[in-house]
């Protein structure tokens, strides 16, 4: 049916057999980004939830998932900016708006490439139709040439066109099954990083209510690593 097609049903067709190959391998690849990332930052929530200290638990954590490593960063950022330590509930706010802006940016990123799944649900039975409807055409066209009716003319042509309907179907169900899959999983993984976000503001607000004696800068002894073998 599709060799003896007209040249647009099998444009049409050759496109969606193009946009179900495209879904799919983007399934594989999200699962695979997906079933990482959340392994890594289960990881990490692990190092945070039994450290005492952000100082304890950062190194740890920053190994293990990069996502929590740009919240620690941040607030390494925060904490270097600020080393009197002395406004708390400022240093608090701007670390909590930091940590808003980077989850916002995670949820994006995370979300890259499924919208090529929704528009391929939205449009891929749209497209099958419009390959149905120009067979169809197609096929009336013939049949005033033909001058006949008979079914065993007309039959071939229509099931030429309908093939194109049902090649959209095969294209769009898998790809807003899936897409709707990937919003349920990547929403989940949003709520396992603000979980994580809230454990490193636990550790920062746990640091800074130590007495002002104390009360020291937990990132200190890593940035005095960082700077010994520039001394020497």
């Amino acid at each position: 049916m599709f060799m003896s097609a007209d040249i647009i049903v099998k444009a049409v067709m050759v496109g969606l057999i193009f946009a179900s190959v495209l879904t799919w391998t983007i399934w594989l690849a999200k699962t695979l980004e997906l079933w990482g990332a959340r392994r890594r930052l289960n990881r990490a929530q692990r190092s945070l939830a039994n450290a005492r200290s952000l100082a304890e638990g950062a190194r740890p954590a920053m190994a293990a998932s990069p996502h929590v490593g740009r919240l620690i960063v941040a607030v390494e950022t925060e904490f270097h900016r600020s080393p009197d330590l002395r406004d708390i509930d400022g240093l608090k706010e701007r670390i909590a708006a930091r940590f808003e802006r980077i989850e916002a940016g995670i949820g994006r990123k995370m979300m890259r490439a499924t919208g090529i799944l929704a528009t391929i649900g939205a449009t891929a039975p749209f497209i099958g139709l419009f390959g149905t409807v120009w067979g169809i055409m197609n096929s009336f066209i013939g049949i005033s040439k033909l001058h006949t009716t008979n079914l065993a003319v007309v039959a071939p042509g229509i099931a030429e066109a309908l093939l194109a309907t049902a090649f959209g179907l095969a294209a769009a169900i898998p790809a807003v099954v899936i897409y709707n899959m990937f919003a349920r999983s990547i929403a989940h993984y949003r709520a396992l990083y603000a979980d994580a976000s809230v454990e490193i503001l636990t550790l920062v607000s746990r640091d800074l209510s130590q007495p002002p004696a104390a009360r020291i800068d937990p990132f200190e002894p890593r940035r005095r690593s960082a700077a010994t073998p520039m001394a020497e």
